[in-house]
């Protein structure tokens, strides 16, 4: 049997995901079969640039089409919500042993992750690592700078 791993994706997350997908299928799809049909009026298809094009477009679109079906037909809607453990959908603020300012952190699924924004994968080394702790709990991971050591000071 196969294991399908769950997605855990924000009602937001899940809405553009879905938006995205109509896109593709409706707009892009026709986008690309018209330049197809264009390019196939352009004669011999063996050295045909724009037909080659269409082609490869055609199979990245049908990529994407199919990871997000994939992705959809397998999330879970996580929501913001507080609990006493670090679990997808908790914000968490952590200290660096021996430093004095706090980071904060949303635990998200890996299609929302955005360091930028304070949004971490729960499959990211620092993600697993949160998993399952307490307020007050320490826990070391593996960063690619070596072992460092954190301290969960609150879990929203």
């Amino acid at each position: 049997m196969v294991n399908i791993q769950k997605e855990y994706l924000s009602k937001e997350k899940f809405e553009q995901l879905k938006h995205e997908l109509e896109d593709l299928k409706s707009v892009k799809r026709k986008d690309i079969a018209d330049k197809l049909e264009f390019a196939k009026g352009l004669g011999d298809l063996s050295e045909n640039a724009e037909y080659h094009e269409a082609r490869e477009a055609q199979a990245t679109l049908e990529d994407r089409i199919s990871q997000l079906e994939s992705i959809l037909s397998h999330a879970e809607i996580v929501s913001a919500h507080h609990s006493d453990i670090v679990e997808v959908g908790s914000v968490v603020h952590i200290k660096k042993a021996g430093d004095k300012s706090e980071r904060v952190y949303t635990i998200v699924g890996s299609e929302e992750a955005d360091t930028a924004t304070g949004k971490i994968s729960f499959k990211s080394p620092i993600g697993q690592a949160l998993l399952g702790k307490k307020k007050g709990e320490e826990f070391v991971f593996n960063a690619p700078a070596g072992e460092v050591k954190y301290k969960v000071i609150s879990i929203e």
